[in-house]
């Protein structure tokens, strides 16, 4: 017999009972499931709605099905459904008739939506702790390879020198706004839906305030109807986990890059490269490969999500149930790609002759030389024009502009003396951009002690 089945004279087919049933996923609510139940038993025990006796009995045959759910000794039954029936059932076996108050004041509609908050809340911190794992990985490899140049690239083209700690940088400022996303996230999740019922409250006085004492929400949702119609919290994760994935893609793409014998910047640990099943010299950094594939599914749970809620009229529709396996999935995703994307790039090497050689190769540094030029009276764009022919010349004559002689130097612009090979050193020219955000070591030594002090005080 369903719980719910009392206006119902035929059985459920079996087949929708196998379609529409969500207990093969939505298990791993268990515990957020039976600590919501215990605060909501607390609650309507102290609304004298229950009796303390009622009250003891339910929460002492909650806990031994908790027990019992993390021992596996819990056989989840797909003909109820969902975790919510599950647990309430054993519950009614075990205690008897008075299990059956437990739902007394609430719906599985509202009680869903607590227990997708309480999950989502862990997953945030979670996920919050194991960025900053990884921004900690991101300092300590930019300080400790803090004199290496390499280039920076536009468009995938060679394009001014930078150090390869404000490279790495650049990501640990892309992770900050990730964690400043989920604590905003956080924010709109940790709002009590409890106590909005179906999606009309209930008649019962009960207090949805100690509830949210109880389980550590900050608010008490204001619309019934909002209540259990929403799930803007879960699309806002997916949104915040896509950007975090798509940043973590980025800087995959260019590990994947920089490994390759083209570019040669780089050695990723063995532990984290895999062989050729057919060509045995080959180690293919297949890590970064998956966290790049990877993207693509979480953008597809948040797209999946969005799909879903757009045409529903309020409050609760049986659609809703498709919020979960995507976010589990993602929650999943993500996890472990920040986690293993710490371990690989703490035993990633960066190779200074290989990336110091391109960067001057490149010839990164001619933007030093066209300021250098306006340092001495000639307009911006007249020096642009001087330099853009210099550099051609270069690359008829396959050479650097460090190798040009004073007179070849002079057959561009009168202007030029022998000061111009200390400007268009590359290291000088990384340490002479020492303005706020800059790559000049001063100023990124600057970045890695403000920000190591930042993650000390969280």
């Amino acid at each position: 017999m369903k719980l719910w089945g009392g206006r119902f004279e035929a059985e459920t087919d079996q087949l929708v009972e196998e379609y529409t049933a969500s207990i093969g996923f939505d298990q791993r609510l268990y515990k957020y499931d039976i600590e919501g139940s215990i605060a909501h038993v607390k609650m309507l025990a102290h609304s004298e709605i229950l009796t303390l006796d009622e009250r003891d009995k339910i929460i002492s045959g909650l806990e031994e099905i908790l027990e019992e759910i993390e021992n596996d000794e819990f056989e989840f039954e797909i003909g109820l459904e969902d975790i919510h029936m599950n647990i309430e059932k054993k519950l009614i076996d075990k205690i008897g008739s008075v299990g059956g108050k437990l739902h007394t004041a609430r719906s599985r509609n509202d009680q869903v939506a607590l227990d997708m908050r309480l999950y989502l809340k862990d997953q945030i911190n979670d996920i919050k702790a194991l960025i900053q794992k990884l921004q900690k990985v991101l300092l300590e490899s930019a300080e400790e390879n803090i004199d290496i140049i390499m280039p920076g690239y536009t468009h995938l083209q060679r394009a001014q020198p930078v150090r390869v700690s404000h490279h790495l940088l650049a990501y640990y400022a892309k992770l900050k706004r990730d964690y400043d996303r989920l604590i905003d996230c956080y924010k709109r999740t940790n709002v009590l839906p409890l106590g909005a019922g179906a999606l009309a409250g209930t008649t019962f006085n009960i207090d949805r305030e100690f509830v949210a004492d109880e389980l550590g929400f900050n608010k008490v949702s204001q619309n019934s109807l909002d209540t259990v119609s929403d799930r803007d919290f879960v699309i806002e994760f997916l949104a915040a986990a896509s950007t975090l994935m798509m940043h973590l893609s980025r800087f995959s793409e260019e590990l994947v890059l920089w490994t390759s014998q083209e570019f040669d910047f780089i050695n990723i640990d063995d532990a984290f490269c895999t062989g050729s099943s057919i060509m045995p010299q080959k180690k293919n950094p297949d890590v970064p490969e998956l966290i790049r594939g990877k993207t693509g599914r979480v953008y597809g749970h948040l797209m999946q999500i969005l799909t879903v809620m757009k045409g529903l009229p309020l409050a609760y529709n049986k659609d809703m149930q498709e919020d979960k396996e995507g976010l589990f999935d993602t929650v999943s995703t993500l996890k472990g790609a920040i986690e293993l994307f710490a371990r690989m790039l703490a035993k990633t090497t960066f190779k200074q002759q290989k990336l110091e050689e391109t960067a001057e190769d490149g010839f990164t540094n001619a933007t030093e030389v066209a300021d250098y030029l306006v340092e001495k009276g000639v307009p911006f764009r007249e020096a642009h024009e001087v330099v853009g022919k210099t550099v051609l010349h270069c690359v008829k004559e396959e050479k650097k502009l460090s190798d040009l002689k004073l007179k070849e130097w002079k057959e561009f612009s009168n202007k030029f003396e022998d000061d111009i090979y200390k400007k268009i050193d590359i290291k000088t020219a990384v340490d002479t951009r020492n303005i706020i955000g800059g790559p000049a070591k001063k100023e990124v030594l600057r970045v890695i002690k403000t920000e190591k002090e930042e993650l000390k005080k969280d």
